[in-house]
C-alpha cells in the first residue's frame, strides 16, 4: 500500500512537471543559427545575422516582405503613387509604438530615410536610396517621397531590412540596445552565447504568440547537431550539417523544412585585382569549377547550380550555366591564352559558414588542377566584413548574396567585386524606370547573360534553406525570401 501510495503520489508529481515544463515550452523558443551578428542596427552593416534576428521581430519598414516573398503594407497601412511615378505618399498606421514606449509617426519616416540616403550615410545598401529627392512629413501620420525618377523596384526596396524605420532619440544606443517597433523587443544579448527578445505587448498588429524567444549562436556543425538532439534548441534556421538531415527526417521528434533562398553563393572574384582583370583568367576560372561536385561535396546535394547572379525560382532567371560549364582542358588553354600558362598563386579568404569553408576545400582542389594555387585564409564573419567587404583585400572569396533580388549589386563599381560596366549600369538605370512587366523581364535576361558573359564572379548555386525543428513548432518559414528569422507567427501546437 505505501508503494502504490508513492508511486501515485510519484506519478501526479510528474503530471504536474509535464504540465509546467509543456506551459514554459509554450512560451518560448531557442533557435540556433550560426553566425552571431556584429553588432544590431540593419540599417549600418551588411551582414546577414543582423536582419536574421531582428527583422519583423523587432524592426519594420513601411513595406514588409512575407513568407512568399510578396510585398505587402508594414509600418505604412496605404500609399497612393503619382501619374508620372515619382510621388509615393504614404498613409501610416495608428498607434504605433516604438518599445520605448514613443509614438512612431512620418518624423521617424523622414529621420530613418534621410538618414540612409545621408552623404555620410554607413548603409550598406545605400545605393536603394540613391533615387529619393526629398522625403516630406506632411503630417503626423502622412509621408510623402518624392524620386527623382520612375522606380518599378521602390516598394520592393523599402521592404528592405537596410530599409527599416529607427527613432532619433534611440539612434546612438542602436548597436547594442534596438528599439524597434515589432511584435518582439530586445531583452539581452549575452556576446558569444545568444541574444534574447520578448513579446511586445504594446505592438500595433498580431501579437506574437510566443512570450521570448533566444537566438543561439552555433557555429559549428557538429556542435549544431549535438544541441538539436539532446533538445537543448528547439529548431536551427540554416542548419550548417545537411548530412545529419537524412538522421532528423527519420526521427519521429523532429521536422526538416527544405526551401529555397535568395543566397546566390558565389566564388567572388576581384575584378581590379591582377590577374583578375583579365575576362579570360576569370572564364578560366569558370570553366575549371565542377558546380555539381561543390553541391554534392559541401552541401550533400542540396543546392541548384546557376550560370549567373540570379534566383532560379524567378520567373525572369535564364538558365546559362552551359556557358561555363565545367571543362578544365578549356580552362588551361584560357590560362595560357592570358599570359598564364603555368597557372598563378592567389588568395581565397573563407567566411565561416559551412557552404564556404567546405566549399572552399572543393575548390581550391578544382582550381589547383588547372595550375591555379590558392592560399586559404579562414576568416571570423567580422575579420570578413573588414578585409574583404570594405577593405577589398582579397584574391577570391565564397559568399552567398542572400539579400532579395540583387543583381543591381552589379551597378556599383565600388562594390567589393569591383565589376565597373557603365553599359550595365545604364540597363539597371532603365531597368529601374521600367515598370511594364514584359519589358522588365526582357531586361533582366539581358542583365543576367551580360554578367555571365563578363565572367564577373565564378557563379556556383542557389542556396537551400534548410531548417530542423521539433515537430510541435508551427509557423517558421520554409523558404527565405530575405534574410529573417521571423518569429511573429511562430508558435507551439497544442
Amino acid at each position: 500500500m505505501a508503494f502504490a501510495i508513492t508511486r501515485k503520489i510519484t506519478a501526479s508529481a510528474l503530471a504536474l512537471c509535464a504540465t509546467v515544463s509543456m506551459a514554459m515550452a509554450d512560451g518560448t523558443l531557442k533557435i540556433g543559427m550560426q553566425l552571431e551578428p556584429p553588432h544590431l542596427d540593419p540599417t549600418s552593416a551588411a551582414a546577414g545575422a543582423i536582419d536574421q534576428v531582428l527583422y519583423a521581430n523587432v524592426f519594420e519598414g513601411l513595406t514588409r516582405f512575407t513568407s512568399t516573398g510578396a510585398v505587402v503594407p508594414g509600418l505604412a497601412k496605404s500609399w497612393d503613387i503619382s501619374a508620372d511615378g515619382l510621388t509615393y505618399t504614404f498613409q501610416l498606421r495608428d498607434g504605433v509604438q516604438f518599445h520605448d514606449g514613443t509614438t512612431m509617426d512620418s518624423a521617424d519616416v523622414k529621420f530613418s530615410l534621410d538618414r540612409a540616403r545621408a552623404e555620410d550615410s554607413t548603409n550598406a545598401q545605400k545605393a536603394l536610396f540613391a533615387g529619393i529627392a526629398a522625403v516630406d512629413a506632411v503630417d503626423p501620420m502622412t509621408v510623402k517621397i518624392t524620386l527623382s525618377a520612375p522606380n518599378g523596384n521602390f516598394l520592393f526596396n523599402l521592404a528592405w531590412g537596410d530599409a527599416v524605420i529607427v527613432a532619433p532619440e534611440s539612434i546612438d544606443g542602436i548597436k547594442q540596445n534596438p528599439i524597434g517597433t515589432g511584435a518582439f523587443a530586445f531583452d539581452k544579448w549575452v556576446q558569444g552565447d545568444r541574444i534574447d527578445i520578448k513579446r511586445f505587448d504594446g505592438y500595433w498588429g498580431t501579437p506574437a504568440a510566443l512570450d521570448t524567444a533566444s537566438f543561439k549562436f552555433i557555429s559549428d556543425p557538429t556542435a549544431a547537431f549535438a544541441a538539436m538532439m539532446a533538445g537543448d534548441i528547439d529548431a536551427f534556421a540554416g542548419f550548417p550539417a545537411p548530412e545529419n538531415l537524412a538522421q532528423f527526417d527519420a526521427d519521429p521528434r523532429f521536422k526538416v523544412l527544405v526551401g529555397s533562398t535568395e543566397g546566390e553563393t558565389i566564388l567572388s572574384t576581384n575584378n581590379k585585382m591582377p590577374p583578375f582583370d583579365n575576362v579570360k583568367v576569370r572564364q578560366a576560372m569558370a570553366h575549371a569549377i565542377d558546380r555539381q561536385a561543390i553541391i554534392d561535396g559541401a552541401m550533400f546535394g542540396f543546392g541548384t547550380p546557376i550560370g549567373t547572379h540570379f534566383a532560379p525560382h524567378n520567373p525572369a532567371y535564364v538558365d546559362l550555366t552551359g556557358q561555363s560549364a565545367y571543362d578544365p582542358e578549356r580552362a588551361k588553354a584560357l590560362l595560357a591564352e592570358a599570359g598564364f600558362p603555368d597557372g598563378f598563386t592567389t588568395t581565397l579568404k573563407l567566411p565561416p559558414p559551412s557552404y564556404a569553408r567546405r566549399g572552399g576545400e572543393i575548390i581550391a582542389a578544382q582550381l589547383r588542377a588547372v595550375g591555379i594555387q590558392t592560399e586559404i585564409t579562414n576568416l571570423e564573419w567580422a575579420q570578413w566584413l573588414e578585409q574583404v567587404f570594405r577593405g577589398k583585400d582579397y584574391g577570391l572569396t565564397i559568399v552567398s548574396h542572400t539579400e532579395p533580388f540583387d543583381i543591381g549589386i552589379y551597378a556599383r563599381p565600388d562594390y567589393y567585386f569591383q565589376y565597373d560596366n557603365p553599359a550595365f549600369q545604364k540597363l539597371m538605370e532603365d531597368l529601374n524606370a521600367q515598370t511594364d512587366p514584359a519589358a522588365r523581364k526582357t531586361m533582366l535576361a539581358q542583365a543576367q547573360q551580360m554578367i555571365a558573359d563578363d565572367y564577373v564572379n565564378g557563379y556556383l548555386f542557389q542556396l537551400a534553406a534548410l531548417s530542423v525543428a521539433k515537430k510541435d513548432v508551427m509557423g517558421l518559414w520554409e523558404n527565405s525570401p530575405t534574410q529573417a528569422i521571423d518569429l511573429t507567427a511562430v508558435h507551439w501546437a497544442k
